[in-house]
């Protein structure tokens, strides 16, 4: 009879806990034990350089979860930072203020130790004061694989001030070495506010990513396709708000997709053209510019920007490939300030076709296809 109610009780499935935690020391402890279902509730209050580390192994149903005992009364300063490895877990409702690490939210362990389905939500990270870190800083680093981050206002980037140097960033998904694997990322619903940090506020160097339905507000930079092929730009908006240096879209590489976008009030010029196109380098390495190829830029709207569709970019001396398969159709361009197109390479390549223009109070026309031979898509 004992060992007939033993095995009862050993099949009783063990019930998720909610585990209350007040200090670093005390994370790290329940951090070793934690299992599918529980919830590390860290007390609220400020946690002044805490480095939290935790690997963990939830499931879809069962996540662990990290989150404050009340969204936003639990504050992190200084050199604080929340590392996480493992699957399904969920880190709910910090603030990370004025951090001064090199990192502030990691979806990894180390290089070897990467993060898959986690998520972020409901965080902020916020700094006042200028970085004290000799390096580039990274408020949220993710890697791995189908991580999200979500609802950190959905998300609001910015204000940023200059960095002064490359890797300022505000999203950089990938790298050089790594730039040519697909991550299928989906940037969305954002608002980038004055992100000024250098003249890439999103800098894509990897591949299959979309970006859709954001609002890019007085940022002195743009979205730049730096590395990888096969990303959608789609149905976002630009709009200058008056920002020196505002710009919208920077394209290199393969089979990209522009289209639907709205720029407007965008005072950049060059690389920070409402839209430019780049040239590329021959045999080019990893870190340097590929050639456009088979680009379909279509159904924009320019309105009131002082450079609207660059042809020809070149950011380093030896680049010297114009783009090709080239496709510019169905956008309608305001050319009050600027000419709808600078052309500053052969455009052998580059295809045209009912593109309007509108000059102030005129009626809109068509474009006279002064781009490229004729129509061959």
């Amino acid at each position: 009879m004992r060992l007939f109610f033993l095995s009862l009780t050993l099949a009783l499935p063990i019930s998720a806990k909610d585990i209350p935690v007040a200090d670093a020391a005390a994370f790290a402890d329940a951090a070793k034990t934690v299992l599918a279902g529980d919830t590390l509730i860290l007390q609220d209050g400020t946690w002044a350089d805490a480095r939290l580390k935790i690997r963990a192994e939830g499931t879809a149903e069962k996540p662990v979860t990290i989150k404050a005992q009340t969204p936003g009364k639990v504050v992190f300063t200084g050199d604080s930072r929340l590392s996480v490895g493992g699957a399904h877990v969920v880190v709910d409702g910090l603030w990370f203020q004025n951090p001064t690490g090199e990192q502030v939210l990691e979806l990894r362990l180390d290089s070897k130790q990467l993060a898959s389905d986690c998520r972020i939500t409901h965080c902020a990270v916020t700094n006042d004061t200028p970085l004290v870190s000799k390096n580039s800083a990274q408020f949220v680093s993710i890697y791995g694989a189908r991580n999200r981050v979500d609802h950190c206002d959905h998300n609001h980037f910015g204000p940023r001030r200059k960095l002064g140097k490359n890797g300022g960033e505000t999203i950089r998904l990938g790298d050089s070495k790594t730039s040519m694997q697909t991550a299928a990322c989906v940037v969305e619903h954002n608002l980038f506010e004055k992100c000024d940090g250098e003249a890439e506020c999103i800098s894509n160097k990897s591949c299959g990513n979309f970006y859709r339905f954001n609002t890019f507000k007085g940022v002195s930079g743009t979205l730049t396709l730096r590395h990888g092929n096969r990303c959608i730009v789609e149905n976002n908006v630009f709009d200058g708000a008056g920002a020196k240096g505002a710009g919208g879209v920077r394209v290199i590489g393969e089979h990209h997709i522009v289209t639907g976008n709205h720029f407007e009030n965008l005072t950049g010029d060059d690389g920070r053209s409402a839209l430019s196109i780049m040239l590329g380098i021959p045999d080019s390495p990893a870190n340097g510019y590929f050639q456009a190829k088979h680009a379909e830029i279509r159904g924009n709207r320019f309105i009131n920007c002082e450079h609207n569709i660059l042809i020809g970019m070149s950011g380093n001396k030896k680049a010297t490939l114009p783009p090709v398969e080239t496709y510019i159709s169905d956008n309608s361009i305001d050319t009050s300030k600027g000419e709808a197109f600078e052309i500053q390479c052969a455009v052998d390549g580059v295809f045209t076709q009912n593109n309007r223009e509108k000059k102030g109070d005129q009626p809109e026309k068509f474009q006279a296809e002064p781009v490229g031979p004729s129509w061959k898509k």
